[in-house]
């Protein structure tokens, strides 16, 4: 430990080489090794910080960042991400086809345009938009639409305010949020100068927004109310419908309409394959955009969002800009220009491949499998579940639970969150639940662990997410690894010196960070607020 902190590494390697040169210059101490160097005819080494005076040769560079990347992890083992690792290699073959297409560039690519206006049409008839009248993009990723979504909602409710004749400015506007929202939700907040009243979670509210309680911290000034559908933390879905129908009770007390965006940057493409019954869409009046992550479980590789307004009216026309090319209007309403057109194609092949019952087998086989890993856990002795996907609903007119339908269980992503039982946190009060996390990595598995959101921060979950390309067989192993460093852990075989390191003594209870608090208090007034 001491000297990872202590001493230049990269130095202290250069200082070990043969040549004088690196003995005594500081300049010369950031080269980087050729792999197999014998094989190639270049003599030099290459500069690791600054650009090389002559070019490396194509198989040279290859072979250097090959290597390299060889020190991340496996993408199939990060159980910490709901990013997609996968796709058919007739997918991957289309978007090498088009991987220097710009999609910006409507006149030159037409048919990826094309592509890409099918895709809307697609998603908005998923999500029940009315009848022709939706209207969307793709983006980066959720984080962008969320942005786009935050910024209709303020540009609307500045709209209402200048019409009825009030300020924009004093107090300003806010927006409600869950206190366990993603951080993209925050950096709305705090990027577009809208004050996030976060509501707080509770183990009462599942970990996720209570309706009852944002209903309290509206106001006149609220621009909207963000309803996440799937927790980061459990998977757990917000009630969207409560929600709308508490904010339809306070406009008819007050006459203040409040919209509903849809945060549904995981849960868009799990609640109409998994849940067909459940009510959380455009068939809400009240819900007047959605945003989804194409790139999570819409399947499609890395690079791909969407987000949908009900109609073009929710959209305020100083959020489209004219496009004028060679004679032609285009039309673009994004925050990012040039986006590469291959991750919109690879939406549509997983649209045309899959169709709906082939995202209707994905989703209820990854559920399936967080059901089992959750009855696993629970059924060591060793863990708690947070999450509730494997939770059956009352037995009903709707058949047997043993059909093994995900609608016959509670609502949510193919998420499992747990923790270590009060009775064995009682037993082992020095076994510090954080010291699983690192020895799992021993095994190659990333399973994260965290606090949960305010109010609750003093409960530490552990994180798995299910994904399409996990199998049965990587999730006996998981169950294995994860009760084989359980016991490890229970006979002293561990944790290493790292993770033991200051093992006994009282933990901060700062989980979360005194830094933003501070400087945005003193500078801003896009600070998060709990109600």
């Amino acid at each position: 430990m001491a000297l990872g902190r202590h001493i230049d590494v990269d130095k202290l390697m250069g200082e070990c080489k043969d040549h004088r040169a690196y003995k005594h210059s500081h300049e010369e101490v950031d080269m980087v090794d050729i792999p197999y160097a014998s094989r190639y005819d270049h003599k030099q080494e290459v500069p690791r910080y600054r650009m090389p005076q002559d070019g490396v040769g194509a198989d040279v560079v290859y072979q250097i960042l090959h290597d390299e990347l060889m020190l991340d992890g496996n993408p199939n083992m990060n159980l910490a991400s709901f990013v997609h690792t996968w796709v058919p290699p007739q997918c991957e073959k289309l978007m090498m086809e088009n991987l220097n297409k710009n999609l910006v560039d409507q006149d030159e690519y037409p048919a990826a345009q094309d592509i890409h206006d099918r895709c809307i049409s697609m998603i908005s008839h998923l999500w029940h938009s009315p009848a022709g009248s939706s209207i969307g993009t793709a983006t980066t990723g959720s984080s962008e639409a969320i942005m786009l979504g935050g910024l209709a909602l303020k540009r609307k409710w500045q709209e209402r305010m200048k019409k009825a004749g009030k300020d924009i400015h004093n107090p300003g506007p806010n927006i409600v949020m869950g206190a366990e929202a993603q951080v993209a939700l925050e950096k709305f907040a705090r990027y577009f100068e809208v004050e996030g009243r976060l509501v707080p979670v509770t183990k009462e509210s599942n970990y996720v927004m209570d309706p009852k309680e944002a209903i309290k911290c509206v106001d006149e000034n609220t621009i909207g109310i963000f309803v996440i559908l799937g927790s980061t933390y459990t998977g757990v879905f917000e009630n969207v419908q409560e929600m709308s129908d508490l904010l339809d009770e306070y406009e008819k007390k007050t006459g203040v309409s409040i919209p509903i965006h849809v945060d549904g940057a995981s849960g868009g493409f799990v609640a109409p394959f998994a849940y067909p019954d459940y009510v959380w869409d455009f068939k809400i009046p009240r819900v007047h955009s959605i945003n989804a992550s194409g790139h999570k479980y819409g399947l499609s590789t890395v690079g791909v969002g969407w987000i949908i307004w009900r109609t073009p009216d929710h959209l305020p026309k100083d959020l489209i800009f004219e496009l004028h090319y060679l004679g032609e209007t285009d039309y673009s309403f994004n925050l990012n220009f040039s986006r590469p057109a291959h991750p919109i194609l690879s939406q549509m092949f997983n649209f045309l491949n899959l169709g709906f019952e082939g995202y209707r087998r994905v989703n209820h086989n990854d559920l399936a499998k967080a059901r089992i890993l959750s009855r696993a856990l629970e059924g060591s002795g060793y863990f708690t579940i947070l999450s509730n996907v494997h939770i059956p609903k009352a037995v009903g007119e709707r058949g047997n639970w043993g059909d093994g339908d995900a609608e016959y269980y509670m609502e949510g992503l193919p998420v499992v969150s747990f923790r270590f039982t009060d009775e064995f946190r009682k037993q082992n009060p020095n076994l510090q639940q954080s010291w699983t996390q690192s020895q799992l990595r021993n095994y190659g598995w990333i399973v994260p662990n965290y606090p949960l959101p305010p109010a609750c921060e003093d409960v530490e979950i552990l994180r798995v997410v299910i994904r399409e390309s996990f199998s049965g067989d990587l999730l006996r192993k998981l169950v294995e690894d994860i009760l084989a460093t359980t016991e490890s852990l229970l006979k002293d075989q561990g944790p290493s010196y790292q993770m033991s390191h200051g093992a006994g003594k009282p933990k901060s209870k700062a989980k979360h960070s005194e830094l933003d608090k501070k400087a945005i208090a003193g500078n801003h007034n896009s600070n998060a607020n709990v109600c």
